[in-house]
């Protein structure tokens, strides 16, 4: 049995399929989901991750069987009846990140280490494989 993950952002979904498990950060703190977890609504931590574990470990946005790794910006996690929605306001998938432009935008922002632009742009790295 898997999970039916969806990661949304306002304009389009960004990925959807199957896996076994989602981790992701909330303002409660880390939260890992499998198959029948209860119910949950949960706000993401601005500038986290969200992996998503693909099942037995087949395919993956890597080729690796890693399943997939996306930035959030921030948004709300949905958990009901083994779906997971991830809304998010803005996301991009590690696959996808442009690590240079990330990376300058780090840069660019470092003297203010709380800003919302900061955090995404070191999540982007991260998503990507990359230090942050």
């Amino acid at each position: 049995m898997t999970l039916h993950v969806e990661v949304v952002i306002a304009d389009r979904e960004l990925w959807a399929g199957e896996a076994n498990m989602v981790i992701a950060k909330t303002l409660e703190g880390d939260i890992g989901i499998l198959t029948g977890h209860p119910p949950v609504l949960g706000i993401l931590a601005e500038g986290s991750i969200v992996r998503v574990l693909d099942p037995e470990g087949s395919g993956g946005e890597d080729g690796a069987g890693r399943g997939v790794t996306a930035a959030v910006s921030g948004g709300f996690l949905s958990v009901a009846d083994d779906r997971v929605s991830i809304l998010a306001v803005d996301a991009q998938l590690g696959s996808e990140v442009d690590t240079s432009a990330a990376r300058s935008a780090a840069d660019e922002g470092s003297g203010d280490e709380d800003s919302t632009e900061v955090r995404y742009a070191r999540a982007q790295l991260r998503a990507a494989g990359e230090q942050a």
